[in-house]
């Protein structure tokens, strides 16, 4: 760095020692960010594509070629402005921090211990719940050509119905998510699309959760969709589980699959608990760019079993996202709203008049 090449911005400090970075938005779902994408966001070109509470949550992954240094991750968030882009002041005094702490260190960029050192105590990093590391870790083997972890081979035969599905208590999450991690590959798919109608409750979630960070093939959304109708038909379904099926299948690549079974999921008479409502706006928001299920998600939101403070706090959320405004403030407006959405909105509007 010189004062007539000035570096200013992560991307490019990190570039600057010659490593390839990649980039996981570690917030909503965890998936890969484009080099591009994230340096425009960081020059505030573009606002941060998958925003959760109002911060940008992301891992990047700094693999160095000549593998003089071992792979390492940093796992930062950033405070986003109103229209979902970076706040530079924040990400200014991130560089800063850090600078600070290479300059104490010459040698910081020799070894991922020494890297790893500079994040010390820095207010913007941040540690991923035990469940999304794994996710993480299943995700990032990939592009570093490493092979699975030592519980991949248990979970395969948990999953292949070898042990007996009463024994899902001794699989590991990182094989579970590793797992979820290789559902393309036709042996795995075919695997879950057999077990996934038999799986007991506990296990059936966990592999929900793994599944909703990757682009669920047919045959495994299918499976996802029999089981839930199967949930949807007893007297009393287990709305957690429920929500579990949505958020697996928020990544599908049958767009029709996935709005089959929220639309199907919101006609019922589930659909006002917290938990079924969460799931879609957390994990399967894109769903609502479809008008009718925006609409029938609005009344239902409208309705959820917590009150009023849930439906301002989903619906603040909703409008952050990129893309989500607009449809949301015109469905808002819709003259055909029941009066129970009038008046949850007008509650709304009212609450932010009086902040």
């Amino acid at each position: 760095m010189t004062e007539d090449n000035p570096i200013s911005t992560i991307t490019e400090f990190l570039e600057a020692t010659g490593a390839r970075l990649r980039i996981f938005d570690m917030g909503r779902r965890i998936t890969k960010i484009t080099r591009d994408q994230f340096l425009q966001f960081e020059k505030n070109e573009l606002p941060y594509p998958y925003p959760m509470q109002q911060q940008g949550w992301f891992a990047l992954l700094f693999q160095d070629d000549k593998r003089e240094i071992e792979p390492f991750i940093w796992f930062l968030r950033f405070p986003l402005d109103e229209q979902g882009k970076l706040l530079q002041a924040a990400r200014d005094d991130f560089m800063h921090r850090l600078v600070e702490r290479v300059s104490e260190n010459l040698q910081a960029t020799e070894s991922s211990e020494k890297l790893d050192a500079v994040l010390k105590d820095n207010p913007y990093t941040f540690k991923p719940r035990d469940d999304r590391m794994a996710v993480f870790h299943a995700q990032a083997t990939r592009p570093l050509k490493q092979p699975p972890s030592q519980y991949f081979e248990h979970a395969k035969q948990y999953f292949s119905g070898e042990l007996g599905l009463d024994q899902w208590s001794f699989v590991g999450y990182q094989g579970i998510a590793e797992i979820a991690s290789l559902q393309a590959d036709k042996e795995i798919e075919q695997m879950l699309v057999t077990t996934i109608p038999e799986l007991p409750d506990r296990p059936l979630e966990a592999l929900c959760h793994c599944l909703e960070n990757e682009p669920l093939t047919m045959a495994v959304t299918r499976a996802v969709w029999e089981r839930m109708k199967r949930l949807l038909s007893e007297p009393d379904p287990n709305v957690m589980l429920v929500a579990a099926c949505i958020r697996a299948v928020s990544c599908s690549q049958s767009h029709n699959l996935k709005q089959e079974l929220i639309s199907t999921a919101l006609a019922h008479d589930s659909a006002t608990k917290v938990e079924l409502l969460a799931a879609i706006s957390g994990r399967a928001w894109e769903i609502l760019q479809d008008e009718t299920i925006r609409r029938q998600y609005l009344e239902r939101l409208a309705e959820n079993n917590e009150g009023q403070e849930f439906f301002n706090q989903c619906l603040s959320d909703l409008l952050f996202l990129p893309g989500m405004r607009a449809p949301l403030l015109g469905a808002l407006r819709d003259p055909e709203r029941s009066e129970r959405l009038s008046q949850a909105i007008g509650a709304l509007f009212q609450r932010i008049q009086n902040q």
